[in-house]
C-alpha cells in the first residue's frame, strides 16, 4: 500500500473568475494531473453564432496530486483555494471523476448544472443505456424524469434528461 505522501487523491480547487483554462494549462505545465469537465455550448452575439467550449463547473478545477505537490498547486496564478469539507480540502473519489467524465461523453442527454441544494429523494441506478450503472438522487418529474448525480463535497448537482425506463430504485438496505 502507498504511504499518504505518495497515494493521489482527487481535490477540487477554486479558481479566479473565468481563469479554469489558464489553470490547467499551468497545472499541465507542472506535470500535475488535472480535469476540467467542459462542455460545448452555443453562444450567440449580435453578428454570429458559435459553439464555444465552457467548463461545466465554473470556478472548480480537478487536481489529482500527492500530499507533497498540495502546497504546490496553492503556488500557481489564478489558484484561489482547495475547496473545504469540515475544515479538510475536499476528496473526491474516483468514481465521481469517471462519472463526470461518462456524463460530459454523453451527447444524447441535455446537462445543467446548478447550485441550489436539493432535498433528500429517492436512490435511484441507471440500469440501461450509455451511463448504465451510474447512482444518483431522483430529484423531481419536470414533464421529463430527471436523474441527478450530486457530488456532495462542492455542492453541485448534475441533473441529466433520461427516460424514467432507464431508471431502476436502489433498496434502502443497499447503499
Amino acid at each position: 500500500m502507498a504511504s499518504l505522501q505518495t497515494q493521489k487523491q482527487w481535490h477540487v480547487i477554486y479558481t479566479r473568475s473565468r481563469a479554469e483554462k489558464k489553470v490547467v494549462q499551468e497545472l499541465n505545465l507542472n506535470d500535475i494531473e488535472c480535469f476540467l469537465p467542459l462542455q460545448k455550448r452555443l453562444r450567440q452575439w449580435k453578428d454570429r453564432k458559435k459553439w464555444v467550449e465552457t467548463p461545466l463547473i465554473p470556478g472548480y478545477c480537478f487536481v489529482n496530486i500527492t500530499r507533497k505537490e498540495y502546497d504546490k498547486v496553492l503556488q500557481l496564478n489564478n489558484v484561489v483555494s482547495y475547496v473545504t469539507f469540515e475544515r479538510k480540502a475536499a476528496i473526491v473519489s474516483q468514481a465521481e471523476i469517471e462519472a463526470l467524465e461518462t456524463i460530459l461523453r454523453q451527447f444524447d442527454f441535455e446537462v445543467n448544472v446548478t447550485m441550489e441544494n436539493f432535498e433528500p429523494g429517492k436512490l435511484v441506478e441507471v440500469i440501461e443505456g450509455p451511463m448504465v450503472g451510474l447512482k444518483g438522487e431522483l430529484i423531481e418529474c419536470r414533464g421529463k424524469n430527471k436523474f441527478a448525480l450530486r457530488i456532495e463535497q462542492i455542492n453541485t448537482s448534475f441533473l441529466v434528461e433520461i427516460p424514467a425506463s432507464c431508471l431502476s430504485a436502489v433498496p434502502e438496505n443497499v447503499i
